[in-house]
């Protein structure tokens, strides 16, 4: 009852990836999203930990009542041992058997006399088992009261440990968001006045925006780009600003994006606008924030921004869909791959 579970490996590393985490280059994108997807798997897996540990709490101390309720009837049972021999020791005490124990000595007993030194017999025979059982129950008591606080001191300890480690664990997911805002504010990426990009630019946050309908998640769960009026699903928007960077480098001049994220609304324009060339509402990757619609050359194929685009995009979790090369044939249609941009 007294082993705690092990100390989740994540929470050994910590201090040496603290140190490798504020080294990191600042606009490093695809670095600082691993490492926030680590941190946040890692917190993750300290969480289940302490949740089993609790689970383990619960389960040892509903067998330690049951033990005890087991006790309790033991007791109840002794207790009712215990009366009979108690109501015999008092008629014995009532009805002296002084003279029957000489003349049982003496070679000259009657029947009453044997009947009365069996009862002796069987009086010190019932006892002997009574304290016998007494001396049982009350080791079984004192063994349970002891597992009983030996239980709980363990139990106080390894939650006390294991909320330790998921707090520090917090603290660090905490500085790598920070660090990975920041750098998206020197990238450009703002929302507010005072500069700070959405929480939904947070890596760990892009699974969550699957829990909601496709064209219908929340403005919290988007990450605007560095094109004004553009979002995507974090994962999708930190690969497509790394990408954007890179075309930059190429070609002088940011992506030309003319559409990302779709709400439903949207979308349904769209597909009534343009029948045969947008998907039907409530399916398309544009409202999962996962797509993007680009122009200032890649929308023309074959141009040299669409073949550097399309030899270089799944560097960064990004691609053309085979669809698009022929029907409907959209080269200005491009993708996100979470499973592909997971492995970056």
């Amino acid at each position: 009852m007294t082993s705690l579970l092990p100390v989740p490996a994540a929470a050994q590393r910590v201090a040496v990836k603290e140190r490798s985490v504020v080294a990191a280059d600042p606009v490093n994108l695809t670095e600082l999203r691993r490492e926030a997807e680590k941190a946040a798997k890692e917190l993750e897996e300290a969480t289940k930990a302490l949740e089993q540990r609790r689970a383990q709490i619960r389960t040892s101390e509903r067998e330690l009542s049951a033990k005890l309720r087991e006790l309790q009837t033991a007791e109840r049972a002794f207790a009712q041992l215990r009366q009979p021999l108690a109501d015999l020791v008092g008629q014995l005490y009532q009805q002296p058997l002084g003279t029957d124990v000489a003349a049982f000595l003496s070679g000259d007993s009657s029947e009453d006399t044997l009947r009365a030194m069996s009862g002796i017999t069987q009086l010190v025979s019932e006892r002997q088992q009574v304290l016998d059982e007494a001396t049982r129950l009350q080791r079984e008591r004192e063994r349970l009261a002891g597992e009983a606080q030996e239980l709980r001191a363990a139990n106080l300890l390894a939650e006390a440990q294991m909320s330790a480690e998921i707090d520090t664990l917090r603290e660090r997911s905490q500085k790598i968001v920070k660090s990975l805002t920041q750098a998206l504010v020197k990238l450009g990426v703002k929302i507010d006045k005072k500069g700070n990009p959405a929480g939904g630019c947070d890596p760990t946050r892009a699974s969550s925006s699957n829990e909601f309908p496709n064209g219908l998640i929340p403005q919290a769960y988007l990450c605007p780009l560095q094109q004004p009026g553009n979002e995507l699903r974090g994962d999708a928007a930190l690969a497509f600003i790394s990408l954007n960077e890179a075309y930059k480098r190429r070609f002088g001049k940011a992506m030309c994006v003319t559409d990302s994220y779709r709400n439903l609304a949207e979308q349904q324009s769209v597909y009534y606008r343009r029948p045969g060339f947008a998907a039907v509402p409530g399916r398309s990757n544009h409202g999962w924030g996962l797509a993007v619609d680009l122009c200032g050359g890649v929308e023309r194929f074959r141009s040299p921004e669409f073949n550097w685009l399309e030899a270089n995009s799944k560097k960064y979790g990004w691609f053309h869909p085979k669809w698009a090369y022929v029907s409907p044939f959209e080269p200005w249609h491009w993708e996100y791959d979470p499973k592909l941009g997971s492995l970056l």
